[in-house]
Protein backbone atom coordinates (compact mmCIF):
# COMPACT_ATOMS: atom_id res chain seq x y z
CA UNK A 1 0.00 0.00 0.00
CA UNK A 2 1.86 3.56 -0.95
CA UNK A 3 1.80 6.04 1.86
CA UNK A 4 -1.26 7.81 -0.07
CA UNK A 5 -3.40 5.06 0.30
CA UNK A 6 -6.16 6.10 2.99
CA UNK A 7 -6.14 3.87 5.93
CA UNK A 8 -9.43 2.30 5.28
CA UNK A 9 -8.26 0.23 2.96
CA UNK A 10 -6.31 -2.18 5.60
CA UNK A 11 -10.27 -2.77 6.68
CA UNK A 12 -10.64 -6.06 4.98
CA UNK A 13 -11.75 -9.51 6.02
CA UNK A 14 -10.75 -10.94 2.98
CA UNK A 15 -9.01 -14.60 3.74
CA UNK A 16 -5.21 -14.56 2.81
CA UNK A 17 -4.46 -15.94 -0.87
CA UNK A 18 -1.94 -17.96 0.02
CA UNK A 19 -2.16 -20.36 2.55
CA UNK A 20 1.48 -20.84 3.15
CA UNK A 21 1.59 -16.97 4.26
CA UNK A 22 0.43 -15.17 7.98
CA UNK A 23 -0.20 -11.50 7.86
CA UNK A 24 -0.11 -8.98 10.64
CA UNK A 25 -3.91 -9.47 12.15
CA UNK A 26 -2.77 -13.11 12.39
CA UNK A 27 0.44 -12.62 13.98
CA UNK A 28 -0.64 -10.22 16.29
CA UNK A 29 -3.65 -12.92 17.08
CA UNK A 30 -1.20 -15.76 17.76
CA UNK A 31 1.16 -13.26 19.97
CA UNK A 32 -1.54 -12.75 22.27
CA UNK A 33 -3.08 -16.27 22.48
CA UNK A 34 0.31 -17.69 22.81
CA UNK A 35 0.61 -15.77 26.27
CA UNK A 36 -2.66 -16.41 27.66
CA UNK A 37 -4.50 -13.26 26.69
CA UNK A 38 -7.61 -14.73 25.80
CA UNK A 39 -10.07 -12.08 26.45
CA UNK A 40 -10.01 -8.21 24.13
CA UNK A 41 -12.10 -5.29 25.67
CA UNK A 42 -12.47 -2.95 22.96
CA UNK A 43 -14.57 -0.52 20.58
CA UNK A 44 -14.19 -1.81 16.99
CA UNK A 45 -13.50 0.48 14.06
CA UNK A 46 -10.59 1.43 11.04
CA UNK A 47 -7.98 -0.37 11.34
CA UNK A 48 -9.49 -2.67 14.00
CA UNK A 49 -12.82 -3.88 13.30
CA UNK A 50 -11.54 -6.80 11.45
CA UNK A 51 -8.74 -8.04 13.72
CA UNK A 52 -11.50 -8.05 16.42
CA UNK A 53 -13.79 -10.15 14.52
CA UNK A 54 -10.74 -12.75 13.66
CA UNK A 55 -10.38 -12.93 17.06
CA UNK A 56 -13.50 -13.83 17.89
CA UNK A 57 -13.92 -16.50 15.42
CA UNK A 58 -10.79 -17.86 16.93
CA UNK A 59 -12.15 -18.53 20.48
CA UNK A 60 -11.47 -15.31 21.90
CA UNK A 61 -13.62 -13.60 23.88
CA UNK A 62 -14.29 -9.95 22.37
CA UNK A 63 -16.52 -7.17 24.50
CA UNK A 64 -16.69 -4.50 22.89
CA UNK A 65 -18.24 -1.00 24.87
CA UNK A 66 -19.94 2.27 23.84
CA UNK A 67 -17.15 4.11 24.78
CA UNK A 68 -13.16 3.34 24.87
CA UNK A 69 -12.64 4.93 28.27
CA UNK A 70 -14.91 2.20 29.76
CA UNK A 71 -13.21 -0.64 27.39
CA UNK A 72 -10.18 0.99 28.69
CA UNK A 73 -11.13 1.09 32.53
CA UNK A 74 -12.45 -2.48 32.14
CA UNK A 75 -8.85 -3.78 30.75
CA UNK A 76 -6.96 -2.80 33.74
CA UNK A 77 -9.89 -4.00 36.29
CA UNK A 78 -9.36 -7.26 34.21
CA UNK A 79 -5.27 -6.89 35.11
CA UNK A 80 -5.81 -6.41 38.76
CA UNK A 81 -8.04 -9.21 39.47
CA UNK A 82 -6.63 -12.18 37.24
CA UNK A 83 -2.74 -10.27 37.37
CA UNK A 84 -2.15 -10.51 33.34
CA UNK A 85 -2.33 -7.99 31.82
CA UNK A 86 -5.89 -6.48 30.32
CA UNK A 87 -5.98 -5.71 26.66
CA UNK A 88 -7.98 -2.98 25.42
CA UNK A 89 -8.21 -2.03 21.79
CA UNK A 90 -8.68 1.18 20.00
CA UNK A 91 -9.06 3.03 16.96
CA UNK A 92 -6.74 6.30 16.26
CA UNK A 93 -6.48 9.30 17.43
CA UNK A 94 -9.83 10.33 19.22
CA UNK A 95 -10.56 6.61 20.61
CA UNK A 96 -7.00 6.52 21.43
CA UNK A 97 -7.00 9.62 23.46
CA UNK A 98 -10.35 7.94 25.30
CA UNK A 99 -8.28 4.83 25.83
CA UNK A 100 -5.03 7.06 27.46
CA UNK A 101 -7.42 7.71 30.46
CA UNK A 102 -7.68 4.72 31.26
CA UNK A 103 -4.21 3.76 30.30
CA UNK A 104 -2.92 6.67 32.74
CA UNK A 105 -5.48 5.70 35.36
CA UNK A 106 -4.22 2.12 35.24
CA UNK A 107 -0.58 3.04 35.67
CA UNK A 108 -1.24 5.06 38.82
CA UNK A 109 -3.05 2.65 40.22
CA UNK A 110 -0.38 -0.18 39.24
CA UNK A 111 -2.93 -2.28 37.22
CA UNK A 112 -1.40 -4.02 34.43
CA UNK A 113 -2.75 -3.29 31.65
CA UNK A 114 -1.76 -2.83 27.51
CA UNK A 115 -3.83 -0.62 25.46
CA UNK A 116 -3.05 -1.15 21.50
CA UNK A 117 -4.33 1.73 19.12
CA UNK A 118 -3.99 1.58 15.45
CA UNK A 119 -2.38 4.67 14.22
CA UNK A 120 -1.81 6.89 10.87
CA UNK A 121 1.52 6.05 8.76
CA UNK A 122 4.83 7.34 10.37
CA UNK A 123 5.87 9.07 6.56
CA UNK A 124 2.29 11.27 7.04
CA UNK A 125 2.25 11.96 10.63
CA UNK A 126 6.09 12.78 10.50
CA UNK A 127 5.40 15.23 8.02
CA UNK A 128 2.27 16.93 8.90
CA UNK A 129 0.30 16.12 5.79
CA UNK A 130 -2.95 15.44 7.16
CA UNK A 131 -3.62 11.42 7.43
CA UNK A 132 -6.92 10.14 8.80
CA UNK A 133 -7.00 11.08 12.35
CA UNK A 134 -3.62 11.60 12.10
CA UNK A 135 -1.51 11.82 16.01
CA UNK A 136 1.75 11.33 17.04
CA UNK A 137 -0.04 9.16 19.37
CA UNK A 138 3.39 7.18 20.78
CA UNK A 139 4.69 10.54 21.78
CA UNK A 140 1.25 11.03 23.62
CA UNK A 141 1.12 8.21 25.31
CA UNK A 142 4.94 7.93 26.54
CA UNK A 143 4.50 10.35 29.72
CA UNK A 144 1.63 8.64 30.76
CA UNK A 145 2.08 5.00 31.27
CA UNK A 146 5.32 2.46 32.39
CA UNK A 147 6.12 1.92 28.97
CA UNK A 148 5.52 2.38 25.22
CA UNK A 149 6.54 0.83 22.18
CA UNK A 150 5.88 1.16 18.03
CA UNK A 151 5.89 -2.07 15.62
CA UNK A 152 5.79 -1.38 12.21
CA UNK A 153 7.04 -4.52 10.89
CA UNK A 154 5.52 -7.57 11.06
CA UNK A 155 8.03 -10.06 11.71
CA UNK A 156 8.40 -7.86 15.20
CA UNK A 157 5.07 -8.32 16.13
CA UNK A 158 6.24 -11.19 18.75
CA UNK A 159 8.69 -9.10 20.43
CA UNK A 160 6.28 -5.95 20.97
CA UNK A 161 3.87 -8.58 22.22
CA UNK A 162 6.41 -9.63 24.68
CA UNK A 163 8.14 -6.37 25.85
CA UNK A 164 4.43 -5.03 26.51
CA UNK A 165 3.74 -8.09 28.74
CA UNK A 166 6.83 -8.09 30.70
CA UNK A 167 6.86 -4.29 30.85
CA UNK A 168 3.43 -4.37 32.12
CA UNK A 169 3.67 -7.21 34.77
CA UNK A 170 6.93 -7.31 36.10
CA UNK A 171 8.10 -4.86 39.19
CA UNK A 172 4.93 -2.54 39.84
CA UNK A 173 2.73 -2.91 37.85
CA UNK A 174 1.29 -0.46 34.79
CA UNK A 175 -0.10 0.41 31.60
CA UNK A 176 1.73 0.00 28.63
CA UNK A 177 1.15 1.50 25.36
CA UNK A 178 1.77 -0.48 22.07
CA UNK A 179 1.24 1.58 18.64
CA UNK A 180 0.37 -0.38 15.36
CA UNK A 181 -0.03 1.44 11.89
CA UNK A 182 -2.45 0.72 9.75
CA UNK A 183 -0.32 -1.22 7.16
CA UNK A 184 1.05 -3.55 9.66
CA UNK A 185 -1.79 -5.55 9.57
CA UNK A 186 -1.59 -6.11 5.92
CA UNK A 187 1.97 -7.22 6.16
CA UNK A 188 2.94 -10.72 5.29
CA UNK A 189 5.24 -13.26 6.19
CA UNK A 190 6.02 -16.74 5.17
CA UNK A 191 3.87 -18.55 7.99
CA UNK A 192 6.81 -20.40 9.55
CA UNK A 193 8.95 -17.71 9.70
CA UNK A 194 5.94 -16.14 11.38
CA UNK A 195 5.49 -18.51 14.16
CA UNK A 196 9.04 -18.28 15.16
CA UNK A 197 8.79 -14.95 15.08
CA UNK A 198 6.46 -15.29 17.92
CA UNK A 199 7.49 -15.49 21.41
CA UNK A 200 6.40 -17.11 24.71
CA UNK A 201 7.04 -15.14 27.76
CA UNK A 202 8.25 -16.96 30.52
CA UNK A 203 8.49 -15.79 33.76
CA UNK A 204 7.07 -12.16 33.34
CA UNK A 205 7.01 -10.99 36.77
CA UNK A 206 9.70 -13.03 38.57
CA UNK A 207 10.12 -13.35 42.41
CA UNK A 208 12.46 -10.82 44.02
CA UNK A 209 13.66 -11.93 48.01
CA UNK A 210 14.27 -9.14 50.18
CA UNK A 211 17.78 -9.11 51.41
CA UNK A 212 18.12 -10.81 54.74
CA UNK A 213 19.86 -8.00 56.21
CA UNK A 214 16.97 -5.69 56.13
CA UNK A 215 14.40 -8.67 57.04
CA UNK A 216 16.63 -8.91 60.44
CA UNK A 217 16.45 -5.03 60.71
CA UNK A 218 12.73 -5.09 59.96
CA UNK A 219 12.09 -7.90 62.40
CA UNK A 220 13.70 -6.22 65.48
CA UNK A 221 12.37 -2.63 65.16
CA UNK A 222 8.94 -4.83 65.08
CA UNK A 223 9.97 -6.97 68.22
CA UNK A 224 11.07 -2.97 70.18
CA UNK A 225 7.11 -1.39 69.15
CA UNK A 226 4.51 -0.68 71.99
CA UNK A 227 1.89 0.43 69.11
CA UNK A 228 2.29 -1.79 66.12
CA UNK A 229 0.52 -1.18 63.34
CA UNK A 230 0.33 -3.11 59.72
CA UNK A 231 -1.41 -1.37 56.65
CA UNK A 232 -2.37 -3.36 53.75
CA UNK A 233 -2.80 -1.73 50.17
CA UNK A 234 -4.24 -3.13 46.67
CA UNK A 235 -0.66 -3.63 45.96
CA UNK A 236 -1.39 -6.70 48.55
CA UNK A 237 -4.28 -7.72 47.05
CA UNK A 238 -2.96 -7.73 43.28
CA UNK A 239 0.41 -10.16 45.16
CA UNK A 240 -2.10 -12.66 46.25
CA UNK A 241 -0.23 -12.65 49.32
CA UNK A 242 -3.37 -12.84 51.78
CA UNK A 243 -2.39 -16.36 52.95
CA UNK A 244 0.80 -14.85 54.12
CA UNK A 245 -0.46 -11.70 55.62
CA UNK A 246 -3.21 -13.93 57.34
CA UNK A 247 -0.25 -15.85 58.99
CA UNK A 248 1.57 -12.47 60.49
CA UNK A 249 -1.21 -10.99 61.71
CA UNK A 250 -2.32 -14.25 63.01
CA UNK A 251 1.02 -14.64 64.37
CA UNK A 252 2.47 -11.65 65.60
CA UNK A 253 -1.21 -10.02 66.90
CA UNK A 254 -0.81 -7.10 65.33
CA UNK A 255 -3.65 -4.95 64.35
CA UNK A 256 -4.09 -3.75 60.71
CA UNK A 257 -5.59 -1.55 58.88
CA UNK A 258 -7.12 -2.23 55.13
CA UNK A 259 -7.01 0.28 52.66
CA UNK A 260 -9.96 0.26 50.57
CA UNK A 261 -9.22 -2.36 47.74
CA UNK A 262 -7.55 -4.60 50.57
CA UNK A 263 -10.68 -4.91 51.94
CA UNK A 264 -11.00 -8.82 52.21
CA UNK A 265 -7.67 -9.95 52.65
CA UNK A 266 -8.72 -10.48 56.32
CA UNK A 267 -12.24 -10.17 56.76
CA UNK A 268 -13.05 -7.03 58.01
CA UNK A 269 -14.66 -8.53 60.63
CA UNK A 270 -11.23 -9.99 62.00
CA UNK A 271 -10.68 -8.92 65.99
CA UNK A 272 -7.63 -7.42 64.91
CA UNK A 273 -8.94 -5.25 62.10
CA UNK A 274 -8.35 -1.29 63.47
CA UNK A 275 -10.66 0.10 60.44
CA UNK A 276 -13.39 1.29 62.82
CA UNK A 277 -10.68 2.86 65.17
CA UNK A 278 -8.51 4.39 61.93
CA UNK A 279 -8.10 7.96 63.54
CA UNK A 280 -6.62 6.37 66.70
CA UNK A 281 -4.45 3.63 65.56
CA UNK A 282 -2.63 6.34 62.57
CA UNK A 283 -2.11 8.97 65.45
CA UNK A 284 -1.36 6.38 68.65
CA UNK A 285 1.03 3.78 66.66
CA UNK A 286 4.82 3.74 66.43
CA UNK A 287 5.74 1.18 64.39
CA UNK A 288 3.81 0.76 61.07
CA UNK A 289 4.44 -2.01 58.47
CA UNK A 290 3.25 -0.98 55.17
CA UNK A 291 2.51 -3.94 53.32
CA UNK A 292 1.78 -3.24 49.35
CA UNK A 293 0.92 0.74 50.17
CA UNK A 294 1.99 3.60 49.45
CA UNK A 295 2.33 7.39 51.74
CA UNK A 296 0.89 8.91 49.66
CA UNK A 297 -2.20 11.74 49.99
CA UNK A 298 -4.63 8.48 50.87
CA UNK A 299 -2.29 8.53 54.04
CA UNK A 300 -1.84 12.18 54.33
CA UNK A 301 1.72 11.65 53.06
CA UNK A 302 2.52 10.33 56.42
CA UNK A 303 2.87 13.46 58.05
CA UNK A 304 0.76 16.24 60.06
CA UNK A 305 -1.74 16.00 62.41
CA UNK A 306 -3.48 12.08 61.03
CA UNK A 307 -0.18 10.75 62.13
CA UNK A 308 0.10 12.67 65.06
CA UNK A 309 3.78 13.61 63.93
CA UNK A 310 3.93 16.51 66.69
CA UNK A 311 4.46 13.82 68.88
CA UNK A 312 7.73 12.77 67.71
CA UNK A 313 8.39 10.59 64.50
CA UNK A 314 6.89 6.99 63.87
CA UNK A 315 8.90 4.77 62.42
CA UNK A 316 8.43 2.93 59.31
CA UNK A 317 8.58 -0.40 57.50
CA UNK A 318 7.63 -0.34 54.37
CA UNK A 319 7.58 -3.56 51.87
CA UNK A 320 7.83 -2.48 47.99
CA UNK A 321 8.75 -3.91 44.87
CA UNK A 322 10.01 -0.57 43.81
CA UNK A 323 12.85 0.74 45.57
CA UNK A 324 12.33 4.32 44.12
CA UNK A 325 9.21 4.54 46.45
CA UNK A 326 11.18 4.26 49.62
CA UNK A 327 11.41 8.11 51.39
CA UNK A 328 8.98 9.32 48.63
CA UNK A 329 7.37 11.13 51.36
CA UNK A 330 9.16 10.35 55.23
CA UNK A 331 12.03 8.63 56.09
CA UNK A 332 11.34 4.79 56.26
CA UNK A 333 13.07 3.28 58.43
CA UNK A 334 12.79 -0.35 57.82
CA UNK A 335 12.63 -0.84 53.29
CA UNK A 336 12.28 -4.61 52.28
CA UNK A 337 12.44 -4.69 48.80
CA UNK A 338 10.98 -7.14 46.71
CA UNK A 339 7.93 -8.92 45.89
CA UNK A 340 4.86 -8.95 48.92
CA UNK A 341 4.41 -12.90 48.81
CA UNK A 342 8.38 -13.43 48.99
CA UNK A 343 8.97 -10.39 51.62
CA UNK A 344 6.28 -11.76 53.75
CA UNK A 345 7.84 -15.25 53.62
CA UNK A 346 10.81 -14.16 54.43
CA UNK A 347 9.36 -12.03 58.03
CA UNK A 348 7.38 -15.21 58.79
CA UNK A 349 10.35 -17.08 58.74
CA UNK A 350 11.81 -15.07 61.52
CA UNK A 351 8.96 -15.00 64.06
CA UNK A 352 9.62 -17.80 66.16
CA UNK A 353 7.51 -19.16 69.33
CA UNK A 354 9.09 -16.66 72.03
CA UNK A 355 7.90 -13.50 69.90
CA UNK A 356 5.93 -11.28 72.10
CA UNK A 357 2.45 -10.04 71.08
CA UNK A 358 1.49 -6.24 71.06
CA UNK A 359 0.81 -4.90 74.60
CA UNK A 360 -2.81 -5.72 75.53
CA UNK A 361 -3.10 -1.62 76.79
CA UNK A 362 -2.65 -1.20 72.80
CA UNK A 363 -4.85 -3.81 71.55
CA UNK A 364 -7.38 -2.93 74.54
CA UNK A 365 -7.36 0.20 73.60
CA UNK A 366 -8.28 -0.18 69.56
CA UNK A 367 -11.11 -3.16 70.48
CA UNK A 368 -12.71 -0.09 73.12
CA UNK A 369 -12.93 2.22 70.50
CA UNK A 370 -13.59 -0.01 67.55
CA UNK A 371 -16.87 -0.89 69.96
CA UNK A 372 -18.10 2.79 70.46
CA UNK A 373 -17.86 3.53 67.12
CA UNK A 374 -19.37 0.31 65.74
CA UNK A 375 -22.64 0.98 67.95
CA UNK A 376 -22.26 5.05 66.65
CA UNK A 377 -22.39 2.95 63.19
CA UNK A 378 -24.92 0.60 64.70
CA UNK A 379 -27.82 3.24 65.44
CA UNK A 380 -27.18 5.33 62.08
CA UNK A 381 -27.92 2.06 60.29
CA UNK A 382 -31.15 0.99 62.47
CA UNK A 383 -32.56 4.25 61.78
CA UNK A 384 -35.27 3.88 58.60
CA UNK A 385 -35.91 7.85 57.46
CA UNK A 386 -37.98 8.23 54.34
CA UNK A 387 -36.61 9.42 51.86
CA UNK A 388 -33.45 7.26 52.90
CA UNK A 389 -29.88 8.31 53.80
CA UNK A 390 -26.88 7.00 52.80
CA UNK A 391 -26.49 5.11 55.79
CA UNK A 392 -29.66 3.43 55.74
CA UNK A 393 -29.69 2.73 52.28
CA UNK A 394 -26.58 1.08 52.82
CA UNK A 395 -27.45 -1.04 55.83
CA UNK A 396 -29.36 -3.00 53.28
CA UNK A 397 -26.20 -3.74 50.77
CA UNK A 398 -24.24 -4.28 53.93
CA UNK A 399 -26.61 -7.23 54.37
CA UNK A 400 -26.74 -8.61 50.63
CA UNK A 401 -22.96 -8.45 50.70
CA UNK A 402 -22.59 -10.55 53.97
CA UNK A 403 -24.95 -13.13 52.25
CA UNK A 404 -23.39 -13.18 49.09
CA UNK A 405 -19.36 -12.73 50.15
CA UNK A 406 -18.39 -14.36 46.49
CA UNK A 407 -19.89 -11.01 44.99
CA UNK A 408 -17.69 -8.17 43.64
CA UNK A 409 -18.32 -4.83 45.33
CA UNK A 410 -17.83 -1.79 42.61
CA UNK A 411 -18.07 1.42 43.97
CA UNK A 412 -17.95 5.07 43.10
CA UNK A 413 -18.89 8.37 43.90
CA UNK A 414 -18.11 10.99 46.66
CA UNK A 415 -20.67 10.04 49.26
CA UNK A 416 -21.60 7.05 47.89
CA UNK A 417 -18.27 5.59 47.85
CA UNK A 418 -17.10 7.31 50.90
CA UNK A 419 -19.97 5.68 53.20
CA UNK A 420 -19.95 2.18 51.07
CA UNK A 421 -15.95 2.03 51.91
CA UNK A 422 -16.78 2.31 55.93
CA UNK A 423 -19.97 0.37 56.09
CA UNK A 424 -19.85 -2.15 53.35
CA UNK A 425 -17.86 -5.65 55.38
CA UNK A 426 -15.50 -7.23 52.94
CA UNK A 427 -14.92 -11.11 53.38
CA UNK A 428 -12.88 -12.34 50.83
CA UNK A 429 -10.00 -10.62 49.14
CA UNK A 430 -10.41 -8.75 45.76
CA UNK A 431 -13.56 -8.39 45.98
CA UNK A 432 -13.77 -4.73 46.11
CA UNK A 433 -12.89 -2.38 43.15
CA UNK A 434 -13.48 1.27 43.45
CA UNK A 435 -12.14 4.70 42.47
CA UNK A 436 -8.22 4.07 43.27
CA UNK A 437 -4.84 6.05 43.61
CA UNK A 438 -6.14 9.30 41.36
CA UNK A 439 -10.20 9.62 43.27
CA UNK A 440 -11.30 9.18 39.24
CA UNK A 441 -15.01 8.59 38.95
CA UNK A 442 -16.52 7.16 35.69
CA UNK A 443 -14.87 3.39 36.70
CA UNK A 444 -18.22 1.69 37.19
CA UNK A 445 -19.50 0.35 34.47
CA UNK A 446 -15.98 -0.54 33.01
CA UNK A 447 -15.14 -2.25 36.05
CA UNK A 448 -18.48 -3.95 36.37
CA UNK A 449 -18.37 -5.51 33.34
CA UNK A 450 -14.27 -6.66 33.53
CA UNK A 451 -15.11 -8.84 37.21
CA UNK A 452 -18.20 -10.23 35.53
CA UNK A 453 -16.10 -11.82 32.70
CA UNK A 454 -13.22 -12.49 34.46
CA UNK A 455 -14.86 -13.94 37.31
CA UNK A 456 -17.97 -15.28 35.98
CA UNK A 457 -19.36 -13.68 39.50
CA UNK A 458 -22.47 -11.80 40.91
CA UNK A 459 -21.18 -8.19 40.57
CA UNK A 460 -23.17 -5.22 42.64
CA UNK A 461 -22.46 -1.86 41.53
CA UNK A 462 -22.59 0.97 43.97
CA UNK A 463 -23.11 4.22 42.16
CA UNK A 464 -23.65 7.66 42.88
CA UNK A 465 -26.41 9.40 40.75
CA UNK A 466 -23.27 11.94 39.23
CA UNK A 467 -20.77 9.11 38.75
CA UNK A 468 -23.22 6.57 36.82
CA UNK A 469 -23.54 9.20 34.82
CA UNK A 470 -20.04 9.08 33.72
CA UNK A 471 -20.25 5.27 31.71
CA UNK A 472 -24.17 4.49 32.26
CA UNK A 473 -24.95 3.91 28.51
CA UNK A 474 -22.86 0.42 29.40
CA UNK A 475 -25.77 -0.49 30.81
CA UNK A 476 -26.60 -1.43 26.97
CA UNK A 477 -23.35 -3.69 27.20
CA UNK A 478 -24.45 -5.22 30.09
CA UNK A 479 -27.45 -6.12 28.40
CA UNK A 480 -25.57 -7.27 25.28
CA UNK A 481 -23.60 -9.73 27.40
CA UNK A 482 -25.98 -10.67 29.87
CA UNK A 483 -24.03 -10.37 32.57
CA UNK A 484 -24.95 -10.80 36.08
CA UNK A 485 -24.80 -7.63 37.15
CA UNK A 486 -26.59 -5.45 39.59
CA UNK A 487 -26.28 -1.46 39.60
CA UNK A 488 -27.41 0.30 42.54
CA UNK A 489 -27.68 4.42 41.69
CA UNK A 490 -27.87 6.41 44.80
CA UNK A 491 -30.20 9.18 43.39
CA UNK A 492 -30.50 12.49 45.42
CA UNK A 493 -30.78 14.54 42.19
CA UNK A 494 -27.36 15.87 42.66
CA UNK A 495 -23.90 15.93 42.37
CA UNK A 496 -23.10 15.92 46.64
CA UNK A 497 -26.91 17.05 47.23
CA UNK A 498 -29.54 17.84 44.85
CA UNK A 499 -30.57 21.26 46.90
CA UNK A 500 -27.75 23.90 45.24
CA UNK A 501 -29.77 26.76 44.20
CA UNK A 502 -28.67 29.40 41.14
CA UNK A 503 -26.94 32.17 43.14
CA UNK A 504 -27.52 34.55 39.97
CA UNK A 505 -31.38 34.23 40.42
CA UNK A 506 -31.59 32.99 36.96
CA UNK A 507 -33.36 30.42 35.24
CA UNK A 508 -30.39 27.82 34.88
CA UNK A 509 -29.92 24.62 37.52
CA UNK A 510 -27.26 25.32 39.82
CA UNK A 511 -24.01 23.63 38.58
CA UNK A 512 -24.54 20.65 40.67
CA UNK A 513 -28.14 20.13 40.10
CA UNK A 514 -29.73 16.97 38.11
CA UNK A 515 -33.17 16.81 36.68
CA UNK A 516 -35.29 15.84 39.68
CA UNK A 517 -36.32 12.40 40.86
CA UNK A 518 -34.82 10.99 37.24
CA UNK A 519 -36.03 7.26 36.10
CA UNK A 520 -32.33 5.43 35.62
CA UNK A 521 -33.63 2.00 35.54
CA UNK A 522 -35.74 3.24 32.77
CA UNK A 523 -32.35 3.26 30.92
CA UNK A 524 -31.19 -0.17 32.07
CA UNK A 525 -35.21 -1.63 30.83
CA UNK A 526 -34.62 0.29 26.94
CA UNK A 527 -31.79 -2.43 26.73
CA UNK A 528 -33.73 -5.40 27.83
CA UNK A 529 -32.57 -5.08 31.69
CA UNK A 530 -34.62 -5.29 34.40
CA UNK A 531 -34.96 -1.94 35.99
CA UNK A 532 -36.57 -1.19 39.82
CA UNK A 533 -37.13 1.95 41.94
CA UNK A 534 -37.15 2.23 45.53
CA UNK A 535 -37.61 4.36 48.24
CA UNK A 536 -37.15 2.67 51.51
CA UNK A 537 -34.47 0.08 53.04
CA UNK A 538 -36.58 -3.15 52.62
CA UNK A 539 -37.62 -2.70 49.05
CA UNK A 540 -33.85 -2.39 48.63
CA UNK A 541 -33.25 -5.05 49.91
CA UNK A 542 -35.33 -7.03 48.53
CA UNK A 543 -34.73 -5.78 44.97
CA UNK A 544 -30.97 -6.50 45.24
CA UNK A 545 -31.79 -10.27 46.72
CA UNK A 546 -34.29 -10.35 43.56
CA UNK A 547 -31.91 -9.21 41.14
CA UNK A 548 -28.70 -12.02 42.74
CA UNK A 549 -31.24 -14.77 42.20
CA UNK A 550 -31.97 -13.95 38.60
CA UNK A 551 -28.65 -13.13 37.42
CA UNK A 552 -29.84 -10.82 34.78
CA UNK A 553 -28.75 -6.90 34.37
CA UNK A 554 -30.82 -4.93 36.63
CA UNK A 555 -30.75 -1.12 37.79
CA UNK A 556 -32.22 -0.26 41.27
CA UNK A 557 -32.70 3.67 41.49
CA UNK A 558 -32.41 4.29 45.09
CA UNK A 559 -34.19 7.52 45.71
CA UNK A 560 -32.08 8.49 48.69
CA UNK A 561 -32.67 12.38 50.70
CA UNK A 562 -31.72 15.11 48.51
CA UNK A 563 -30.30 17.00 51.38
CA UNK A 564 -27.68 13.74 52.27
CA UNK A 565 -24.38 14.53 51.64
CA UNK A 566 -21.83 16.74 51.70
CA UNK A 567 -19.02 19.00 49.13
CA UNK A 568 -17.24 16.02 48.20
CA UNK A 569 -17.76 13.38 50.72
CA UNK A 570 -14.49 13.47 53.51
CA UNK A 571 -12.27 15.20 51.00
CA UNK A 572 -13.65 18.79 51.45
CA UNK A 573 -10.75 20.18 53.07
CA UNK A 574 -9.11 19.82 49.53
CA UNK A 575 -11.30 21.99 47.96
CA UNK A 576 -10.50 26.09 47.87
CA UNK A 577 -11.93 28.24 50.41
CA UNK A 578 -15.00 30.23 48.98
CA UNK A 579 -14.21 33.92 48.53
CA UNK A 580 -16.70 36.27 47.93
CA UNK A 581 -16.18 39.62 45.41
CA UNK A 582 -16.09 43.11 47.08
Amino acid sequence: MSIHEPAIRCETNEPLADPELTDGFHLLLDALKLNDIDTLFGLPGIPITDFLRTAQAEGMRVITFRHEQNAGNAAAAAGFLTGKPGVCMTVSAPGFLNGLTALANATTNCFPMILISGSSEREIVDLQQGDYEEMDQLAIAKPLCKAAYRILQAKDIGVGIARAIRAAVSGRPGGVYLDLPARLFSQTLPLEVGRQSLINVVDPAPRQFPAPDRVSHALALLKSAKKPLVILGKGAAYARAECEINAFIEKTGIPYLPMSMAKGLLPDTHELSAAAARSYVLQESDVVVLIGVRLNWLLSHGKGKTWAQEKGPKKFIQLDIAPTEIDSNVAIDAPLIGDIVSCMQSLLAGIDNHWQKPPTEWTAAIAERKEKNAKKMAEKLAERPSPMSFQSALSAVKQVVKDNPEAIVVSEGANTLDFARSIVDMYLPRKRLDVGTWGVMGIGMGFAVAASVVTGHQVIAIEGDSAFGFSGMEVETLCRYQLPVCVVVFNNNGIYKGTDINASGGKDPAPTVFVKNACYEMLMEAFGGRGVHVTTVDQLHQAMNEAIALGIPTLINAHIDETAGTESGRITSLNPAKTTRK
